[in-house]
């Protein structure tokens, strides 16, 4: 097998429809990545209004019609080929599989939104390491105390990813992610987790923690899980996720969503 950073988006999308289950970061260098999120078609408009409301936390990559397991930006199955899935039934998180073929239903409405992993090889290139990447594990995330502009029947706090950043390279980290608007661009905040009702680093809503060593400052960017924390207090009658961290591995070029 292929190493995950040498892996195509279809070699990628194989592994995971065979049970490999790990989180995505460093997967398929080069290659967009994205969250998802799938919503009966009557919440569908809230979520696209939602989303046009909150473009940092929730840039809309592509939009299926209803039942469709594949998009323009992903060949595969929607349904099979991301390592992991959330299913929640009014709003309660009710299992984690790997597949969810037999829940997709012919009114879902899959929504491709904007990772934060696209940037990473940016970052890296620039000399500002990825500490989850260098630990193996998953990126830690963070509900915040911050309100997302609500949209019909659906509203609910941002979320947020922390990458510790050497306190002389957080610029280059806010310049370097600042090229890509479209997969969450530059960070909300840098700094105290206190402003965000971030009470401890070490235990993180979503992931896993990672180590702030000295000098290291906590950098914060709005995180694709948000639309899952709407749906958990919104209450949608159904919906289904990706697994933080386990994202759909598109079609869709890094480059796409550079800007100069």
């Amino acid at each position: 097998m292929a190493e995950p950073h040498e892996m195509s988006p279809e070699q990628a999308r194989a592994a995971f429809r065979a049970g490999l289950r790990v989180p995505t970061s460093g997967y398929s260098a080069g290659w967009t990545q994205a969250n998802l999120i799938a919503l009966p078609r009557e919440f569908a408009y809230d979520f696209l209004l939602f989303a046009q409301r909150n473009p940092r936390s929730c840039p809309v990559l592509d939009v299926t019609e209803p039942g469709e397991t594949s998009a323009a930006i992903f060949a595969g199955d929607l349904r099979t080929d991301l390592p992991a899935y959330t299913v929640y039934r009014d709003g309660e998180l009710v299992e984690e599989r790997t597949e969810v073929t037999d829940l997709w239903r012919d009114d879902l409405v899959a929504f491709l939104v904007g990772c934060s992993f696209t940037f990473e090889a940016a970052l890296l290139e620039a000399g500002v390491p990825v500490r989850h990447i260098e630990a193996g594990s998953n990126v830690p995330m963070y509900r915040t105390n911050r309100a997302c502009r609500p949209a019909g029947r659906l509203s609910g706090p941002l979320v947020v990813s922390m990458r510790p950043i050497p306190a002389e390279l957080v610029p280059a980290a806010v310049r370097v992610t600042s090229r890509y608007p479209s997969v969450h661009g530059a960070p909300v905040h840098v700094g105290e987790p206190g402003a965000l009702g971030i009470a401890d680093l070490d235990r993180p809503d979503f992931g896993d923690p990672v180590e702030v060593r000295p000098g290291e400052v906590p950098v914060f960017w709005a995180c694709g899980v948000t639309p899952q924390a709407a749906v958990m207090q919104s209450a949608p009658p159904f919906a289904i996720g990706h697994a933080p961290g386990h994202m759909a591995i598109t079609d869709a070029r890094d480059s796409d969503h550079l800007v100069p």
